[in-house]
């Protein structure tokens, strides 16, 4: 089967399906018993990405449960400072933890072994496409380099990221260094992901909100450009979604200028301002997590509201950022259904 078969790939080629195909962030997850259940299987969550066969596993249990248009690979966006041997772990209740990076430890990394390192993910990526129905798009992704770098410099997330920030104030050439090397080392990740399997690829910047417009410049917008030009170089055909959480208004020059073939949107993004974006391209989003754990009428007209404004364009259905651990899955079903126009 072709890959214009596959309707997230028509999307992302410009073309409006309806109704739009659907995936969504954190698809595989806790909030569905089997996934759990494969996790204690595990171990540690890091075994889990790490082994071929279970990454596989989940990655392929919310397409046999709802029937998303898309898989996307079930890995973290940390790998890449665990190849740079940066101590990353798991902690329940806690989240990631790494050793947070100085000046020295920047100068310090090497890039050598890094694809080695993540080779049993590229394994996963072959795997699942080659388990997955034909017309099902499989999606590989990656961290964005201002995401991924707020952990290595904190050890940890923080509300507002404040210690990369002060960082990048403080020493701007160490910062640009670090971004550089994350950018180069995230190309060659996704580049080997497209080659083993993947329809396109999504570049995750959770913090993008946090920067005010000079450094979201800097920061978010000029490494996700140099990842896109550099993927794109060696694989003109790849297909990029740019996901920059809480970038508001600054969307419409990041769209233009990271040359991104689609751009996600979280749930603040006025629907308004999503039509004036989508005249541009595809765009991908943007209900609000929390209408999935509610349920109800406000998982319906929140879908509603949606499909009326973005429908009659090209637009990939998904949440404006990951489920949560406390969806019902049931809630899930109804929101396939809603969006297809299925009774549940």
């Amino acid at each position: 089967m072709s890959e214009k078969s596959r309707k997230i790939v028509e999307v992302l080629n410009g073309k409006t399906v309806s109704p739009p195909p659907l995936w969504l962030m954190r698809q595989a997850g806790r909030y569905l018993p089997e996934y759990r259940a494969t996790r204690a299987e595990a171990g540690s969550f890091l075994d889990l990405c790490y082994s071929p066969e279970l990454a596989t596993e989940v990655t392929l249990q919310p397409i046999r449960r709802y029937g998303f248009d898309a898989a996307i690979l079930f890995s973290d966006i940390l790998v890449i400072p665990d190849a740079l041997k940066r101590n990353v772990r798991f902690e329940e209740g806690h989240g990631p933890r790494l050793d947070p990076i100085d000046v020295d430890g920047i100068l310090a990394l090497k890039e050598d072994g890094v694809l080695d390192h993540l080779r049993p993910v590229i394994e996963a990526v072959g795997r699942i496409r080659g388990a997955l129905p034909d017309e099902t798009a499989l999606l590989g992704f990656c961290g964005a380099p201002w995401t991924v770098a707020t952990y290595m410099i904190a050890g940890h997330g923080t509300p507002d990221q404040a210690p990369a920030r002060l960082f990048a104030y403080r020493e701007p050439k160490a910062f640009a260094r670090l971004l550089d090397m994350l950018a180069d080392l995230s190309a060659d990740y996704l580049v080997a992901q497209i080659d083993a399997g993947a329809d396109a690829v999504q570049i995750f910047d959770s913090w993008a909100g946090v920067l005010g417009e000079t450094e979201f410049a800097d920061y978010a917008l000029r490494p996700v450009r140099r990842i896109v030009d550099s993927v794109k170089a060696r694989r003109p055909g790849a297909r990029i979604i740019a996901f920059a959480k809480g970038a508001g208004l600054l969307l419409r020059s990041y769209r233009q200028e990271t040359r991104a073939d689609a751009i996600g949107l979280d749930w603040s993004v006025p629907l308004s301002f999503a039509a004036e974006l989508q005249k541009d391209g595809p765009v991908q989003g943007n209900l609000d997590p929390m209408r999935v754990v509610a349920g109800g009428a406000a998982l319906d007209t929140g879908v509603d509201a949606i499909l009326q404004a973005l429908g009659n364009g090209p637009l990939i259905f998904n949440l404006g950022h990951g489920i949560t651990p406390q969806a019902d899955p049931d809630h899930v079903t109804r929101l396939v259904a809603r969006v297809r126009g299925e009774t549940p």
